[in-house]
């Protein structure tokens, strides 16, 4: 179980981290930069990792039914839905809140929805859980205080120019996380398959969950890349792509690619290492280390310099509530 927690920790490190290159592109408008790393970590990236590291890759999925694949793409296409929604609440109020009201909506949603496909725990592991995830949904609404309470700040200073409305960026994230979710059904659907299958084919148990991710990160990259493709024709971006500062831009956003590919797939791993509420279990921690680290580093790069002492201090209860809410929800995984 211990190993499955760091593991769970050390991939919403890196998910935390992963969009702060963002902040040092130039001369990208939002489409070119976010669309170009939607091309790089739903195709590239997944692509060339399952290819290489997958043994006797088209047997593997050929061994899994239609059915479920069916059922993964599905679920998948919302999360891609989802997570484009994420960049945008980003774009609106900032990394930190950002991150913290999508991923708490992912956690408290999607930490149920695998319980809708396995069997529920024994009664007292499936009510500390919740108990957990209530703690969590009070460390969200004080995001969400801190958030509005940041934006009376920044109106009296005139520092909030060029983003986009606090409500509407909320809507977004709140709306997106739900959508999201996708993403831990997709997982818990289809992982039991893909493992059987690549155990079959003489790969070792890690190689699982670099296969769950094919399916799930090609199936919703299909959205974003329609979705991108139309942004970037409708606000005639595709000539900002021509600048001194590509390659360097290029080298920024891969890197956000493969560290966002490379959490995900260490989350369905330490999934698979907290045992059979694991998917519950190991989505709550994976996305709440992550809430935790996009916080510290929102208020490392600035964006809470202007903030109230008392928009600060929502800020730090809301992250004092999910790592209390994380522990209860290791507890209950511990009961089982």
């Amino acid at each position: 179980m211990i190993e499955g927690i760091i593991l769970a920790i050390g991939a919403g490190l890196m998910l935390g981290l992963y969009a702060l290159p963002e902040k040092f592109t130039k001369d990208f408008k939002f489409e070119n930069t976010w669309g170009l790393f939607f091309m790089l970590t739903m195709f590239l990236v997944p692509i060339v990792a399952s290819i290489t590291l997958i043994n006797d890759f088209s047997n593997v999925f050929a061994a899994v039914p239609t059915d479920v694949l069916f059922k993964m793409a599905g679920a998948s296409v919302l999360w891609g839905i989802g997570v484009m929604m994420w960049g945008k609440a980003i774009n609106h109020i900032g990394l930190s809140l950002g991150f913290s009201l999508f991923i708490g909506t992912v956690i408290l949603v999607g930490s149920i929805l695998p319980f809708l496909v396995d069997d529920l725990p024994p009664q007292n592991t499936f009510l500390t859980i919740l108990a957990g995830l209530a703690v969590v949904l009070i460390g969200v609404l004080f995001n969400a205080k801190a958030g509005l309470t940041r934006e009376k700040d920044e109106e009296k200073t005139n520092s909030n120019e060029g983003k986009g409305s606090m409500v509407t960026g909320i809507l977004i994230a709140v709306v997106g996380g739900l959508l999201a979710t996708g993403f831990s059904y997709a997982n818990a659907v289809g992982r039991p398959f893909i493992h059987e299958a690549c155990q079959a084919a003489g790969n070792p148990e890690w190689v699982t969950a670099v296969g769950v991710m094919f399916p799930i990160f090609i199936s919703g990259g299909i959205v974003m890349a329609a979705y991108f493709a139309w942004q970037l024709s409708a606000k005639k971006a595709w000539g900002d792509f021509k600048t001194p500062n590509f390659s360097k831009n290029f080298m920024l956003i891969l890197v956000m690619a493969i560290f966002h590919y490379a959490a995900s797939a260490l989350f369905a791993f330490a999934a698979f290492k907290l045992g059979e509420i694991g998917n519950t279990v190991g989505y709550a921690i994976f996305n709440t280390a992550c809430v935790a680290t996009a916080i510290v580093s929102g208020i490392v790069t600035g964006e809470w310099l202007k903030a109230s002492a008392k928009a600060k201090n929502y800020l730090y209860l809301s992250l004092a509530c999910m790592i209390v809410g994380i522990i209860i929800i290791a507890v209950g995984n511990g009961i089982s």
